[in-house]
């Protein structure tokens, strides 16, 4: 019996909440449409790691009710094993069989049949990880080194091409995390997971707003040039701050081409703090790798045309409400949400260990960029145009 079964819902009650949550809606929502409390409908979700049960079906090779019974009439009527079988249009072993598991000729029902075959559809079957061992320890290894089940997935398709015991999909992964029965992963390895849950959630979109008043001589993205758009030559930036709990806050730039990422510790989020710390980043870099920054329209890029001054890069801000529109940037900060969780004081984080988290992400492979790394696609453009 299931632990939702024990508490209270219905087969159809299971079955709307998984089609409810699988479309996305809240937890609250799911509660308030079964009349459930939430914490109830919380931990039917987390019990199975957000992973809802398959639908349930009957092979068209096995036997149904109606058979069952068809068998059970024939030999209440005396026929033979054979004799059956030709009745039902099924091979005379899969009658004998069928009898042998049920107690014979002598013992056999219909009912307790059927109910005994559908119970035995649901024995636990090994899952990939379980079965090969090597892909079990590269997986928890790349997960070990804060790798998203994507990006596993990804490498190890390219790494093992044509190898199909090393293969496996990224909600493969996160079912062996998530659903702990299986005790193939460490519970542990979740918290090397980005947003660190306990259960597979449906993607949601989030809209996110800017209450940012204007800049002084703020020049467009519209106006930024269509090599930056598409991304064909290096050196067009993206910009923003990651802001923690306290007034703390970190730069963070990504390259658009390669996505390359540099972060970069603030004393404040004054615009001539934050302009100083850019501009000495900024400068350190080769000409081929400084044409543009885009930034959000943030006052803390109010001193924007001291920066273009001391280092030769044009600035472009997004439309009002737009982070879209430097969506490089916008992807990298949630990845950096793995290191530096919201609430929590980011001030405390040395240079050092901004560069070495920079590095770490750097050198994981993308989806976006055939899972090659950022660091590697900016070292060959870098080498191309020098």
């Amino acid at each position: 019996m299931t632990w939702a079964r024990r508490h209270g819902y219905t087969a159809a009650q299971r079955e709307e909440l998984w089609e409810r949550f699988r479309a996305g809606q809240s937890l609250n929502e799911i509660a308030r449409a079964l009349g459930k409390f939430h914490n109830s409908v919380r931990m039917v979700v987390v019990r199975t790691g957000g992973f809802g049960p398959p639908r349930r079906r009957r092979s068209s090779r096995s036997l149904g009710l109606n058979e069952r019974e068809e068998i059970s009439r024939g030999i209440a009527g005396g026929l033979s094993a054979r004799s059956i079988a030709k009745r039902l249009g099924r091979a005379p072993s899969t009658i004998t069989r069928e009898l042998a598991r049920n107690g014979g000729r002598r013992h056999y029902r219909a009912a307790s049949a059927d109910s005994r075959a559908w119970a035995q559809t649901t024995r636990p079957k090994l899952c990939r990880l379980a079965i090969h061992g090597r892909l079990r320890q590269i997986v928890a290894r790349k997960l070990s080194a804060n790798w998203s089940p994507q990006q596993i997935s990804g490498w190890l398709r390219a790494e093992f091409e044509g190898d199909d015991d090393m293969q496996i999909s990224h909600e493969t992964i996160y079912r062996s995390l998530f659903v702990q029965a299986r005790g193939v992963l460490k519970k542990e390895l979740i918290k090397h997971l980005r947003t660190r849950r306990s259960a597979r959630l449906p993607r949601k979109s989030s809209k996110r707003g800017h209450g940012k008043g204007q800049i002084v001589g703020a020049v467009s993205i519209r106006e930024r040039p269509a090599e930056a758009e598409d991304r064909a030559v290096p050196g067009h930036w993206e910009g923003d701050l990651l802001s923690g709990s306290g007034n703390s806050h970190i730069a963070t730039l990504v390259e658009r081409r390669s996505r390359f990422a540099m972060l970069i510790k603030l004393r404040s989020r004054q615009s001539d703090d934050v302009i100083k710390a850019l501009t000495r980043k900024i400068k350190k870099l080769p000409a081929e790798l400084r044409r543009s920054l885009t930034w959000d329209r943030g006052h803390e890029m109010a001193a924007h045309e001291q920066f273009s001054i001391a280092t030769d890069v044009n600035v472009y801000f997004c439309d009002p409400h737009s982070p879209w529109q430097r969506g490089s940037n916008e992807n990298t900060n949630g990845l950096l949400r793995q290191y530096f969780p919201k609430g929590t004081d980011v001030s405390v984080h040395s240079q050092a260990e901004l560069n070495r988290v920079a590095r770490q992400l750097n050198t994981r492979p993308r989806q976006t960029l055939g899972f090659r790394t950022p660091a590697d696609i900016l070292n060959e453009t870098v080498a191309m145009t020098s």
